[in-house]
């Protein structure tokens, strides 16, 4: 009977951590399976989470563990590789074991694809960054760069010039004829400088981004000197546990996500889903209260449905 629980919550971030942490005080068995792979671990502090603002992310992950651990909230270092529907929910871990729950939270995230332009992935979370209310302020009045790929590219220019008036718009894969007329005024009323032509890579020097270099067809391998360069990864949820027990799933401009309700339950009964699993724009803080929710609603239903069996036997 060690491998049941009451709960079990895939993804040990910031919405598996907070609802296991409700669970836990709760009085509730439950086992996090935390696979270790944080979406934002290439960064080295996270920002805007009040009381937790510049906190590396690594410590606020390890915190977490060690409230949880408090109220006997077990935690496991693997990955959930299948799970079944029968009573209650089966999860199977990579090293071997299942573990059975009456209730399975998925807190499992997401992956950033970024764009394949050379140099990307070893400056990201640095000075390749994509969200600037998670960024802008350390690199405030830098000279930025967007890359774009796609058409919220604009947007995204146009947003980082709240953080520094020399912002560059690199084209790359957008062709200048897509750009709109009400793009084209409001780039120009935020002095954002527009670049068309495909960018070959980045330039770096002692260990700093110092350039963009454009392919010699698109401008004869001229560097525009940049010091922050935006991005625009692809999300890719981890949703597989998800679509394998039949949640209902709803296509986004950013990824197919489960369809929930304000507490994160999803269509499958005794299945939730927080965190970035659950939505593409739940930074941290929103993650945590995300999981929160998750934990408290499922409380009550554990709760009810005792209640509801034991009034049941009772004949009541």
């Amino acid at each position: 009977m060690t491998d049941v629980y009451e709960v079990v919550v895939v993804g040990g971030g910031a919405a598996g951590l907070s609802a296991a942490l409700v669970l836990g005080r709760a009085r509730r068995r439950t086992l996090v399976v935390d696979a270790g792979e944080p979406r934002n671990a290439p960064a080295a502090h996270m920002q805007g989470y009040l009381s937790r603002d510049g906190m590396p992310p690594a410590e606020f992950l390890a915190a977490g563990r060690e409230e949880i651990a408090r109220y006997g909230v077990e935690l496991v270092r693997d990955r959930a590789v299948d799970v079944r529907e029968g009573t209650g929910f089966a999860v199977v871990l990579a090293g071997g074991r299942t573990v059975r729950a009456r209730q399975l939270v998925v807190a499992t995230g997401l992956g950033d694809e970024l764009p394949p332009v050379p140099g990307l992935a070893e400056r990201f979370g640095r000075d390749v960054l994509h969200c600037p209310y998670c960024h802008g302020w350390e690199v405030r009045d830098q000279a930025f760069g967007v890359l774009a790929t796609g058409p919220l590219s604009v947007h995204q220019a146009l947003m980082v010039t709240q953080w520094s008036k020399d912002v560059t718009l690199f084209l790359h894969t957008v062709a200048e004829k897509e750009l709109t007329d009400e793009d084209r005024r409001r780039l120009t009323a935020a002095g954002v400088r527009v670049v068309p032509g495909e960018v070959a890579g980045l330039v770096v020097e002692d260990d700093r981004l110092t350039g963009v270099r454009l392919t010699a067809a698109s401008g004869e391998g001229q560097v525009h000197a940049r010091q922050v360069l935006f991005v625009a990864p692809r999300p890719v949820p981890r949703t597989e546990l998800l679509e394998r027990l039949g949640a209902e799933m709803t296509e986004t401009a950013f990824g197919t996500y489960p369809v929930v309700d304000g507490h994160g339950r999803t269509t499958v009964p005794g299945l939730w889903a927080a965190g970035n699993a659950s939505g593409f724009s739940e930074q941290v803080v929103n993650a945590a209260s995300r999981g929160y929710r998750a934990g408290a609603a499922i409380n009550g239903e554990l709760l009810m449905a005792d209640l509801d069996a034991a009034a049941g036997a009772a004949g009541v």
